[in-house]
């Protein structure tokens, strides 16, 4: 008997209208999310945005003021926890340290009333998913970090949930073990094809591991759409400063052609919102240094260069516009020497290309004033 289960037998989570306060603090906004069968979906934002009073919810840990939590066809608003039959893994780990690496992972299990030969089973095959075969008996104190991770993991899934829960469980490992476990986790998932939704604050973490991400704020989700789409079409400024290294230049929206300064910028798309002051989002590896002619399918930004950076895999110029504003610019070099890479004082060109070129408005959280959300 093996505790995963096929990608068919995965449940898809509907929710609508969850909202939670404490007191005067809106922790959940009236959220609504649908997370398909067999997705791996990431709530991501910053500490007090939300995602993980949202994921608590999810976990029966949490009872939602109002609003309605569907398990496939099943409403689980009033459901406890130990009956919603979902794995969770904490930021913690939540390991018995009085329980070898065996018995840890089959609590599960002996919750469920399965022992004998179909527990050892059940246990032998998760060790083997997390690739921790032959540590059975080994000393919860006695395993690294990465280690009681994996235990964590295979703890979850040992009794076949249909839907696994993550509260940033690779935030105490170092970053390179970090970044060898979410491909890992992706990999285990795409294996046991459970639904996961997992929590990090991590916006790189959730590019690399999820097939969407929600981005959260204040109790509201911002976004929800494709790593690649969210990360080169970001909805509001919020999410574009959350998700990647991010300049802002202000600039008035007029009949969709949008200036800065005396500068009119040719847009990849009409611009999503009909405000006329917005901003243009402007990444540094998206700008390079044009030649003295202009080139076709660029936007052109002439500045000077104030600072030049050496860091290794690249330079990092800044380079101060002529309309007022300071940007960074990244990988000029091609390989190149520190000779190659405009001195500071300089007087260069920058070209931004018209499918990078994209302006953003102030996001709902943002002209929602004051006030904080909660985990």
């Amino acid at each position: 008997m093996s505790g995963a289960h096929p990608k068919s037998q995965a449940l898809p989570l509907t929710i609508r209208g969850i909202g939670k306060s404490y007191g005067s603090v809106v922790a959940l906004d009236d959220v609504d999310l649908d997370v398909r069968s067999g997705e791996f979906i990431t709530l991501l934002g910053p500490s007090g945005s939300g995602k993980t009073t949202l994921l608590m919810v999810l976990a029966g840990f949490v009872r939602p003021d109002r609003g309605s939590l569907r398990f496939g066809d099943v409403e689980m608003v009033r459901t406890p926890p130990h009956k919603r039959n979902v794995g969770m893994v904490f930021q913690n780990y939540a390991l018995f340290p009085h329980m070898n690496v065996f018995s840890n992972i089959a609590f599960p299990l002996k919750l469920r009333g399965i022992g004998g030969a179909e527990a050892a089973e059940r246990v032998t095959k998760s060790l083997q998913l997390v690739r921790l075969e032959g540590l059975e008996q080994r000393r919860v104190d006695q395993l690294s970090g990465g280690q009681r991770q994996r235990v964590a993991l295979a703890r979850a899934i040992v009794f076949g949930p249909r839907i696994l829960l993550m509260d940033e469980p690779l935030s105490a490992l170092d970053k390179k073990l970090r970044e060898y476990m979410q491909i890992e986790i992706r990999h285990l998932h795409e294996r046991l094809g459970m639904t996961t939704v997992y929590v990090t604050h991590d916006q790189r973490e959730a590019l690399t591991m999820s097939d969407r991400v929600a981005v959260v704020d204040r109790g509201r989700i911002q976004q929800l759409d494709e790593p690649k789409r969210l990360y080169e079409r970001p909805g509001n400024k919020f999410v574009a400063d959350f998700i990647g290294e991010s300049a802002f230049l202000p600039v008035r929206v007029e009949e969709g052609v949008a200036r800065l300064g005396g500068v009119a910028l040719t847009l990849a798309e009409p611009p999503a919102s009909k405000l006329a002051e917005q901003f243009l989002l402007v990444r540094p590896e998206k700008l390079e240094v044009l030649p003295n002619a202009a080139l076709d399918g660029f936007n052109r930004l002439d500045g000077t260069v104030r600072e030049v950076v050496y860091q290794g895999d690249s330079f990092l110029l800044y380079v101060m516009l002529e309309a007022g504003s300071l940007v960074a610019v990244r990988n000029l070099s091609r390989g190149g020497t520190i000779d190659r890479v405009p001195p500071p004082g300089a007087s260069i060109a920058l070209g931004l290309s018209v499918s990078d070129t994209i302006v953003v408005a102030e996001g709902p959280a943002d002209r929602r004033g004051e006030g904080g959300g909660i985990a």
